[in-house]
């Protein structure tokens, strides 16, 4: 067997790509953490720079020369881009909790249903004032309506806990209480998402098809939490390099399987992740060794995933502002309205209402994994890509610069919670 490969020049120029795309993403990225904005958006920003919306309005020739230089270009890119994702959604599985306080159940359903079940059902009827412009070329109505209203409600859990950590609110009531439901949200989300993939990859599904999907999907997530509690004696004392190959073997193999038994390579990198942490755990050696996995995920292969993201945004070219800040006024509003109603009769002050409502609506990453996806699978068009980026980034840096105005205001004010 002989392996066909790229020639040398195609190699040079496929690293230097890489090379700029990573140096952008670092450079924006270092620049919005000093200003105290979210990494990803600068990081999304960085790769930008390279796209439509800006150096290949100037220099399309030069552009093409590092991004199209020949026909195979984008593929290859295009692998990087996938491992970027895998190891964001890895790593999101291994890091998620699913536990609620019993002494908080009510206040972690209220803002559940209020940022998650109200908003979506809030969407509905915006369905078809955007449908023209953001539906996908695949034409499938029920999957660009789930994708909507899916991005109406996601909240990003890295994001979240990246701006807790900078504050130094980890561990109160109020980060936990966001954590645990925006855990929740997202498993939820996940869920969609992979039924919308599925129902876009058919062409077209029975009720009956949908329904397994979603079993299927949760039972995967739910035997993993009952086989964990039976494989304890499996986590012993590993070599470095037989606990990586191990995971990275359980990894790709089982992304590889589950696409045939319709999971989305997305959900199933979250899945194995959340595995991972059942066999081997999280404390001591294991964690410290996926701490160094996620030292070089996120110096390499995630950057450049939020890069390559950002080189594929164009807001010059067939893109409205106006149909942008409407969406973005709606997805906003239905989140916070929803939030802070439910929370009416929590007994919270109107205060912690208002930090809630603005919290939730934190896209981040899970807003990004959704809009790359739904676009993948042409579900969603260029400008609805687009869009929920640019509210992704909007909204994470607005939920942030609240949170720090509002410590400022009473630098105890997360540790009270009432």
């Amino acid at each position: 067997m002989k392996l066909l490969t790229l020639s040398e020049k195609e190699i040079i120029i496929t690293l230097i790509a890489l090379g700029l795309l990573l140096l952008s993403a670092f450079l924006f990225g270092t620049l919005f953490e000093k200003i105290k904005g979210p990494r990803v958006v600068g990081e999304i920003i960085g790769g930008m720079l390279f796209g439509g919306s800006f150096l290949y309005i100037f220099a399309p020739v030069l552009m093409s020369s590092v991004f199209e230089a020949y026909p195979e270009e984008g593929k290859v890119l295009n692998i990087f881009y996938q491992l970027g994702l895998i190891f964001l959604m890895f790593l999101s599985g291994y890091n998620t909790e699913i536990k609620a306080d019993k002494s908080n159940i009510k206040t972690i359903s209220l803002v559940f249903t209020g940022a998650t079940i109200l908003p979506m059902a809030g969407s509905i009827p915006f369905f078809n004032l955007f449908q023209d412009s953001f539906i996908g070329s695949i034409g499938n109505v029920t999957c660009y309506r789930m994708v909507f209203a899916i991005g109406v409600a996601i909240t990003s859990i890295p994001v979240i806990s990246k701006i807790f950590f900078d504050m130094g609110i980890m561990n109160t009531r109020f980060s936990n209480t966001v954590l645990t439901v925006s855990t929740f949200q997202d498993l939820c989300l996940w869920v969609l998402l992979n039924v919308a993939v599925k129902i876009a990859s058919a062409g077209q599904i029975k009720l009956w098809e949908m329904l397994l999907i979603v079993f299927v999907t949760i039972g995967i997530f739910a035997a993993i939490a009952v086989i964990a509690k039976h494989i304890k004696e499996i986590r012993k004392e590993w070599k470095a390099n037989t606990f990586y190959t191990l995971s990275f073997v359980i990894l790709l193999i089982t992304c590889g399987l589950l696409y045939w038994a319709g999971i989305n390579i997305m959900y199933s990198a979250f899945v194995v992740g959340y595995l991972i942490k059942a066999i081997f755990g999280r404390s001591g050696t294991t964690k410290t060794r996926m701490k160094y996995l996620e030292n070089i995920a996120f110096s390499f292969f995630i950057p450049i995933y939020f890069a390559l993201v950002g080189i594929q945004l164009n807001v010059v070219h067939g893109f409205s502002f106006a149909r942008f800040g409407l969406f973005f006024a709606i997805a906003f509003g239905l989140e916070f309205i929803g939030t802070w109603l439910m929370l009416l009769p929590s007994g919270l002050s109107h205060g912690t209402r208002l930090d809630f409502a603005m919290t939730m609506n934190a896209r981040g990453g899970p807003g990004i994994v959704l809009a790359t996806v739904a676009y993948s699978y042409n579900i969603i068009s260029l400008e609805f890509f687009t869009v929920l980026i640019l509210t992704t980034m909007l909204s994470s840096m607005t939920a942030g610069y609240w949170l720090r105005f509002r410590q400022k205001k009473d630098p105890d004010q997360f540790n009270k919670m009432a």
